[in-house]
Formats: structure tokens, C-alpha cells, sequence
């Protein structure tokens, strides 16, 4: 855990360093060109004052989706690296891996409400580092809870993913539940990575992750509204967020190796 954490911290002293106007120039030219990075819907890339600007940049126009209550799109920019139906208590991680569906939510996610989402369904967002890594709410929902886990962080790509089982377990994670409009359970759960400095939630600055904490922390919510296609946040660098449904919530409309981007639909209700 402390090297993992320690690589990322000092990574993310880096990316968040404000060089000359020229130097900087060239790092983030070089990073676009090198990662393959497509920058039509932003900024241009010498309006970035540091790496980790360019990295949790926004959104120049707004993207449009189906704003039907029935419909939830997609939180990120992401590949989907495994999509199903939660069996047994477990979700794909990848083909000839499971996780634990209880063990990634915690000990501070109450069993009933694990009990509801087994035959429920589940999705796996992998966001590479080219990604636009701001997050969103995919439904109108209420953030009833969320829980910072602290642990390691492994890289979360296709070679770790094959070699570590239950990795999304080992790592530090922020887990969200959620409620629809209609009382619909679903959970987003976050997942740190190596170079993630920081995961951030516009709706609550106190949650603070790749830092010293070693205990998970909890924070509940009364009135936390947040409508589809909001901003929830954004990563310091590519992770993961995997959704987890409660049974006959959602029939999922994605599939195993979609490249799918922030607002396409991913699930009817």
C-alpha cells in the first residue's frame, strides 16, 4: 500500500505543478499525441496550466442524452471491461476473475440491502488514462450514503486486472448508494488506481482519498439531490467505477467491449 500510495502522491505533485508556459507546452502536447488523446470537445491544449488540468479538464460544449426517467446513461467516458448479472454474490472482474460484491461494498452497507442486489445486475467502467475523467449522476438520484475505503493502488488495466484477483477489493474505493425517484437501489462505487492523486465529489469536499487515513469513513445524507447528467466528480488520472443495480431494476442496453462515452444509455428501467 505505501508504495503504491507513495508513487501516486509524488505523481501527483507532478501533474500538479504549474511550469513555464513553454515547458508546459511540451508536456502536454506530448502527453496528447502519446496517449492518443482527442481533444475536439475541449479546450485547447496550451489553456492547461498543469498535467493534472488537462487531465480532470472539462467539457467545452455540453454533451446531450435522453432525458427520460427510464433511461440511465452513462456516468463516464469508459470501456466496459465486464457487464452481467450479479450470481452467487459475485461479479465479473474479467473472464476467469470474480469480486465479492459484499466485500467491495464493506462492512458499512447493511446485508439487507446487499441481499437486494443478488440477480441484480452489474457493470465494470474502466477509464484509460486518454479518457475524460469527470464522472456524472446517470439517473435523477438521491445520494443516500457514502463510504471512503482506504487500501492500495494497483494499477486497475487488462495486465493487473489478469493477474490480481479481487483487485477491486485490495484497492481504495468510494462507494456511493443511490436511490431513483421511484425508491430504486443502485450503487457507483469508485476505485483508486496507480497515479489516481485524488478522487473528488463536488457534493462533498470532506471526502479525501490517497491520503493517510487508514479506517473507513462514512458519511450519510438527508436531502443530497442530484439530477441525471450533473456532475458528481472527477478522478486525477483513469480508474474504474463499477455499478452494481438491485434486482429488476435495470435490464442493461450495454455490452462487454463497449467504448461508450458520458451520456449514452446503458440501462432501461
Amino acid at each position: 500500500m505505501i508504495k503504491t500510495s507513495l508513487i501516486s502522491r509524488l505523481f501527483g505533485v507532478f501533474a500538479s505543478t504549474k511550469f513555464p508556459k513553454f515547458i508546459q507546452n511540451i508536456i502536454n502536447k506530448s502527453y496528447v499525441k502519446f496517449m492518443e488523446v482527442d481533444m475536439r470537445e475541449f479546450r485547447s491544449v496550451n489553456q492547461y496550466e498543469s498535467l493534472n488540468a488537462l487531465f480532470t479538464r472539462e467539457l467545452a460544449k455540453k454533451r446531450e442524452f435522453n432525458a427520460d426517467s427510464k433511461f440511465f446513461i452513462s456516468p463516464c467516458d469508459a470501456f466496459i471491461t465486464r457487464c452481467g448479472t450479479i450470481s452467487f454474490g459475485q461479479a465479473l472482474q474479467i473472464k476467469g476473475f470474480t469480486y465479492s460484491v459484499r466485500e467491495l461494498l464493506g462492512d458499512k452497507i447493511k446485508e439487507d440491502k446487499k441481499s437486494r442486489l443478488e440477480g441484480g445486475k452489474f457493470i465494470n467502467f474502466y477509464l484509460s488514462p486518454k479518457d475524460y475523467h469527470r464522472y456524472h449522476a446517470p439517473i435523477d438520484m438521491q445520494v443516500k450514503r457514502a463510504i471512503h475505503i482506504p487500501g492500495k493502488l494497483y494499477p486497475v488495466n487488462f495486465k493487473y486486472l489478469e493477474k490480481i484477483p479481487s483487485l477491486f477489493i485490495e484497492n481504495e474505493r468510494v462507494i456511493l448508494e443511490c436511490k431513483t425517484e421511484e425508491n430504486g437501489l443502485f450503487y457507483m462505487v469508485f476505485v483508486g488506481a496507480l497515479n489516481v492523486g485524488r478522487m473528488n465529489f463536488a457534493f462533498d469536499e470532506r471526502i479525501k482519498t490517497n491520503s493517510s487515513k487508514r479506517f473507513a469513513t462514512y458519511y450519510k445524507y438527508g436531502d443530497t439531490f442530484i439530477k441525471k447528467g450533473a456532475e458528481l466528480g472527477y478522478f486525477e488520472m483513469g480508474s474504474t467505477i463499477v455499478m452494481f443495480f438491485e434486482k429488476e431494476l435495470v435490464n442493461l442496453t450495454c455490452q462487454f467491449g463497449n467504448h461508450i462515452k458520458f451520456g449514452d444509455t446503458i440501462a432501461l428501467a
